[in-house]
């Protein structure tokens, strides 16, 4: 059984190498032909684009690898088929559990292929894309959006750790490579939402230790007086006989510039540059440390949730491909000539694509817990698979 199993293996890593290798093909075929239109704008060349795709090359690994599984296996157990290998396997004495077995075994070494991409690889060669991309077009990242990127942030009573004190949001119209902001807003609220602060500063760098050194400050203190009589509705102000209002005292506002100042913060220049980044991009680690910081300032996460999970339970698609391909090795030569197998392979490849994608938008839109919508894809196929092997075993 070993030599069988090395022989299966070393055919079908070899058709799902081939098979991956002409997808990477087109997907990087694309990529460039959506880059080729800002080829030669603002110092952005065709070398530039060319290094941007081939960067991008490992985050379609982790995409197409469960696709290319599934055909590189149709082929070669139809190879088998043809030419009555399989048969003679059958024969003697292999049953449809040690079969599924053995591709199991080789599916590990796809999926352990596959999580070092999707974790190791990607993760930072996605960055560097898109900073090459910026930096030969002289642009950084918030300049794709109208009012610069925004993010929020929790204050504490010791840095970030004691009571909460209040919520912070930053506003920042340049995000540099080397962790450099430019063009910085601070809105600082307490607890009541009542803005407690407004500070401005040119440029802050972050210096380590969740601590950002603002340069050229100016900051606007509002102080908080606490219930105010409402005026208006009480008819005489003072009285105290109308309801109270929170607010601050305006003739108490207070604004001085400084040369420089230290900020602490949970926001890190991660925090920031993920925040800007595809959640397909990142790896399971980022994408669990983003998801609890918008979880813990009360903000939308449930796409990130999604991509967390799909990022765990895609890799492990390859199984179920592998069982989806496990039918067609039953199917004799007058059932179908290899070609047609290749092609129903295909066929359920884009289908599981186009079924994953749709329950990805499906969970944004409704409220199935995200660990659901990341699975049901491949549950819905691996169902598929066992049924088509209790059907070719009987017939």
């Amino acid at each position: 059984m070993k030599t069988l199993q090395r022989y299966c293996a070393v055919t079908i890593l070899q058709a799902v190498a081939f098979v991956l290798v002409a997808l990477l093909a087109l997907s990087g075929f694309f990529d460039l032909t959506n880059e080729l239109p800002n080829v030669g704008k603002a110092g952005y060349l065709i070398q530039h684009a060319f290094l941007f795709v081939l960067l991008r090359v490992p985050g379609h690994v982790y995409e197409v690898m469960p696709v290319s599984a599934l055909i590189g296996t149709i082929y070669s157990l139809a190879q088998f088929a043809s030419s009555s290998e399989f048969t003679i396997m059958r024969a003697s004495g292999m049953s449809t559990r040690m079969a599924g077995w053995m591709l199991f075994k080789i599916g590990v070494i796809l999926v352990l292929f596959t999580f070092v991409f999707g974790e190791l690889i990607a993760p930072r060669s996605a960055p560097l894309a898109e900073k090459l991309r910026l930096s030969a077009r002289g642009a950084t990242i918030s300049q794709g959006f109208v009012s610069g990127m925004w993010t929020k942030d929790v204050v504490r009573s010791e840095g970030i750790t004691g009571k909460v004190t209040g919520s912070r949001f930053f506003n920042v119209r340049q995000f540099r490579n080397d962790s450099q902001m430019l063009d910085v807003r601070l809105y600082e609220f307490d607890t009541s939402l009542r803005m407690r602060s407004l500070i401005t500063a040119a440029r802050a760098t972050f210096t380590g230790n969740n601590t950002w050194r603002l340069d050229d400050v100016t900051e606007t203190l509002f102080v908080n007086t606490g219930p105010l009589p409402d005026a208006a509705q009480s008819g005489g102000g003072a009285s105290g006989k109308g309801p109270a209002t929170f607010g601050q005292d305006t003739s108490r506002v207070t604004t001085h510039k400084l040369a420089s100042m230290n900020l602490v913060s949970e926001i890190t220049p991660r925090i920031i540059s993920v925040s800007a980044s595809d959640p397909d991009r990142m790896s399971a680690v980022e994408l669990a440390v983003y998801t609890r910081h918008l979880s813990e300032n009360k903000q939308e996460s449930e796409r990130f949730k999604i991509a967390f999970w799909k990022k765990l339970f895609d890799p492990l698609a390859i199984f179920v491909m592998m069982a989806m391909a496990l039918p067609f090795a039953y199917l004799q030569v007058r059932s179908g000539g290899v070609s047609l197998k290749i092609f129903g392979g295909i066929m359920l490849g884009v289908g599981f694509t186009l079924v994953n994608s749709l329950f990805g938008q499906i969970g944004l839109l409704s409220s199935i817990p995200p660990i659901v919508t990341a699975i049901a894809p491949s549950l819905v196929f691996l169902a598929l698979a066992l049924a088509a092997l209790w059907r070719v075993e009987r017939t």
